[in-house]
């Protein structure tokens, strides 16, 4: 088992397409709205790692994936230092089908403890037992493969000190995650019927309702969405 280091968390954000009209530019007259082509901008995650090493690491995530945890295994959305801790540990989950994950013995011994687990696509299983089984494979990668653990705050200053940053090195170098992260419920439950309609339909076909339905669709007040004699 390797301890990678965490040394500093940086928020940044998704290509976005912003055009100001052309003709404000070059009359020179009053500033023009700016015109917003496609949902851009969304934030992202960067997390600076270092290996045993000595190599740099980026973990790079949108900000979304915070929502889509909670959706998946019902996290609840207050709970980040549980998301991130998954979060963060989830690529080194070793995948299966990859062969190449068969020369490293750590990887191996992973796989054998998370056999058979529910996965979040597992049909008919409680949230509680979803949770419990992801909680299982971040702590099997733990044990065997790789635990993240902040560097040294001493160190983390004297960093940015070398690049000549002003900044001051957080107690937690995930506290700009922790400090700025407040979760809109209501985007996390759009989340959650996305994932619960996908794991319906892999049980069978699937009769909208006003809770379970495809996306776009609003069949609350229709007549099919509610069952004969109901």
């Amino acid at each position: 088992m390797q301890t990678w280091t965490i040394w500093d968390a940086e928020l940044s954000h998704s290509p976005a397409s912003i055009k100001v009209p052309a003709a404000a530019a070059e009359t020179g007259g009053p500033p023009a709205e700016p015109v917003h082509v496609g949902d851009g901008g969304n934030p992202m995650w960067g997390v600076y790692q270092v290996r045993p090493d000595g190599r740099n690491w980026i973990h790079v995530f949108p900000h979304s994936t915070l929502e889509w945890r909670c959706a998946e295994y019902g996290i609840d959305h207050e709970d980040t230092a549980t998301l991130l801790d998954v979060i963060l540990h989830e690529p080194f989950i070793p995948d299966p089908n990859d062969p190449l994950v068969w020369a490293d013995p750590t990887a191996e011994e992973v796989l054998k403890v998370i056999h058979g687990l529910p996965t979040v696509a597992t049909p008919r299983v409680s949230d509680t037992d979803r949770l419990q089984a992801h909680l299982a494979r971040v702590a099997a990668v733990k044990e065997h493969r790789v635990r993240l653990a902040p560097a040294r705050r001493a160190d983390r200053q004297a960093a940015l000190v070398y690049i000549g940053s002003e900044r001051r090195a957080p107690t937690d170098p995930l506290d700009p995650i922790r400090t700025l992260t407040r979760l809109d419920p209501v985007r996390v439950a759009g989340r959650r019927m996305a994932v619960e309609w996908q794991r319906a339909q892999m049980a069978g076909p699937v009769r909208p309702t006003f809770d379970l339905k495809p996306p776009g669709s609003f069949p609350g007040m229709l007549g099919f969405a509610t069952p004969p004699g109901a």
